[in-house]
């Protein structure tokens, strides 16, 4: 590492202690527990420059050496400096007393805030389109991951003394966050073996869909149904049978309304002008429904999720999701660091062993359910387990889920603890084994034929070097989107974008100097018409460039 790597380190660092060393000569720690609303609002800002230096630099550190997602360097980071870290030792917190919440009610309103916005980015990032034409093999793998390793999770928690009993709010809650699936870095690791358009990595992001939906309806129930079990008394399978038709009765409710009042939405929003504007007010919308949701005792971050699905279709989508990013990208580092320092180390040395054991049935469980239809559909074993591996990275979405449970008091410091053991060993091992069973051995079985119904045309180009890659890549989108499709990018960092139309599947993707074009047979000539009207654009352009610089005079112009 150069000199100037390791300054910008040291500089890194110093920007997390000194506001450390400031916040301790303050006093902040007894500022937290009283004091005027000056000393505590100074403590709070002085707490989020201490978490977010913490958290990016925790992300980079993840992500650029140790190869992980930044989420948990996030998380990692929040546990250093956190209550049950070094936060009382740098002057950041009062030392954790037992049974009071470890965080001030602002802090935790911030992070609140966060999960709100996460939802809703996550909901207007989902391909609704996907979720409604989705293929059969997908959903059947979507349903089975959730069912099983929902029935599992449950299960393993009262087999391994970690809940009461089965319908115990921490065993419904173990059984709901061994549901989620983080298919971001699954579609990194088959960006990486250039496996995306495999059958095997289409039914991977088609179920990673209907997982995502089906495990926030599963938490609005679980989250009901805890509420009524803390008020007291056993709950009956009627009163069960209750609660989720009231979750799910909201659930499709404000779905339905929204995406049919979807396109009204946009035009009103649209009426404002600027997208910034645009942006702000549909974070509103999705405050405003997520606020509804916690008023009907369902997490607002279910009703933040339906207003971004709702609003996931409409022309401003795009722009929405654009406008919001930096939103994003700051207060979602802030969660999931307030989530760390919720992590009590101390207070999982008594489950340690049971929470790994919890973690590798909750693993198995996952690719048993998503892997099984797999198998009986179209895959042969190689292709199940493809399937099912691919389905197994928990990330935010287990995170956020255990925070519910804890914020709520459904669950105890231990438990959250064994979901953030389960997120990190889970997150760790499926990477490496998809790095070595995603080979070029077949994955389907003779009679499944391929999984998309068709065999995959390809329509590839060589660029001279990335950069006219990329500016080739955005030309074929923007053609695309034209042509009134929806273009979904399937992880924020890698380009690999989706695009759908009706029965229309496509995917795009640059690899190095290659931008690659994949899709069934049948949209194989629509694609290679979309492909040489994008690169006869590029082309022009370039040309357009060259005829302008003439001798030198464009450069000349910008030199003298």
């Amino acid at each position: 590492m150069g000199g100037a790597s390791r300054f910008g380190w040291l500089v890194a660092g110093a920007g997390i202690l000194l506001p450390s060393v400031v916040l301790a000569a303050g006093g902040a720690g007894g500022g937290m527990d009283g004091g005027d609303i000056t000393h505590r609002m100074t403590a709070l800002v002085l707490q989020l420059a201490v978490i977010l230096c913490a958290a990016k630099l925790g992300g980079v550190l993840f992500e650029r050496f140790l190869r992980l997602p930044d989420v948990l360097g996030e998380l990692v980071a929040g546990m250093v400096v956190g209550p049950y870290g070094l936060g009382p030792l740098l002057g950041l917190f009062a030392p954790p007393e037992p049974g009071v919440f470890p965080i001030s009610p602002e802090l935790y309103g911030i992070a609140t805030l966060a999960s709100i916005v996460l939802l809703y980015m996550a909901g207007l990032e989902t391909d609704l389109s996907m979720f409604l034409r989705y293929s059969v093999v997908g959903s059947c793998v979507g349903v089975g991951g959730v069912v099983v390793s929902f029935l599992v999770g449950d299960a393993a928690a009262v087999w391994f003394g970690l809940a009461d009993g089965y319908g115990s709010p921490a065993a419904l809650f173990l059984g709901t966050i061994s549901t989620a699936t983080s298919v971001g870095i699954s579609a990194r690791v088959l960006s990486r073996k250039n496996k995306i358009d495999s059958p095997e990595g289409v039914t991977v992001l088609s179920g990673a869909v209907v997982d995502d939906v089906l495990g926030i309806v599963v938490l609005a129930v679980v989250v009901g149904v805890s509420r009524v079990k803390l008020g007291g008394g056993s709950i009956a399978w009627g009163g069960i049978a209750l609660v989720a038709s009231k979750a799910l009765g909201f659930w499709l409710f404000c779905s339905v309304v929204g995406m049919l009042s979807a396109r009204r939405i946009s035009k009103g929003l649209e009426r404002l002008g600027s997208p910034q504007t645009m942006a702000a007010v549909s974070l509103g919308l999705a405050l405003l429904l997520a606020g509804l949701a916690e008023k009907a005792s369902l997490a607002m971050i279910i009703g933040a999720y339906i207003m971004g699905l709702s609003l996931s279709r409409v022309d401003a989508a795009h722009a929405l999701r654009q406008h919001l990013v930096p939103v994003y990208n700051t207060f979602v580092g802030i969660f999931f660091a307030v989530m760390g320092m919720m992590v009590d180390l101390r207070a999982m040395k008594g489950v340690i062993v049971v929470g790994v054991l919890y973690s590798l049935a909750a693993m198995v469980a996952k690719v048993a359910g998503c892997g099984g239809p797999a198998l009986l559909l179209r895959f042969n074993l190689r292709g199940a387990l493809r399937v099912g591996v691919g389905m197994l990275p928990r990330g935010e979405v287990t995170l956020l889920v255990a925070g519910v449970g804890l914020s709520g008091g459904f669950i105890p410091a231990e438990i959250f603890g064994v979901a953030v053991m389960m997120t990190l060993l889970s997150t760790l091992v499926a990477p490496l084994i998809m790095m070595r069973i995603y080979d070029d051995r077949n994955g389907l079985s003779r009679e499944g034929g391929d999984a998309g119904g068709g065999k995959t045309g390809l329509v590839s180009l060589e660029l001279p070097n990335p950069d006219v890659a990329d500016f080739l890549l955005g030309q074929v989108l923007r053609m695309f989107e034209a042509e009134e499709c929806y273009v979904h990018q399937v992880t924020p960092r890698a380009p690999i974008h989706q695009v759908r139309k009706d029965e229309m599947t496509l995917t795009v993707q640059r690899q190095g100097n290659c931008v690659q074009l994949s899709c069934s047979a049948e949209d194989k000539e629509f694609a290679r018409l979309i492909f040489l009207e994008a690169l006869a654009s590029v082309i022009k352009t370039f040309e357009g460039l060259r005829e302008m610089d003439g001798e030198g005079t464009l450069r000349q112009r910008i030199v003298y």
